[in-house]
């Protein structure tokens, strides 16, 4: 039986890692360390500090944020 696709925000990660050429828990650790800023302006962050495109951004924050909610 085949493997179920990756799906929600975890299903950019790969294109992620190509057009940005850092690993995902590179990009979730920058996200860790500030996680006492509100989900959009972490998204803010890695659009204007490193030139990641919203949806991109807006995937790793939501995917970290759901991590630690547990």
């Amino acid at each position: 039986m085949p493997a179920e696709p990756t799906k929600g925000p975890a299903s950019y990660f790969p294109s992620i890692e190509k057009k940005y050429g850092r690993a995902i828990g590179e990009w979730q650790q920058l996200v860790r360390d500030r996680l006492s800023a509100k989900h959009m302006d972490l998204v803010s962050m890695l659009k204007s500090e490193h030139g990641m495109g919203h949806g991109h951004a807006n995937a790793i924050v939501a995917h970290v944020l759901s991590m630690e909610r547990g």
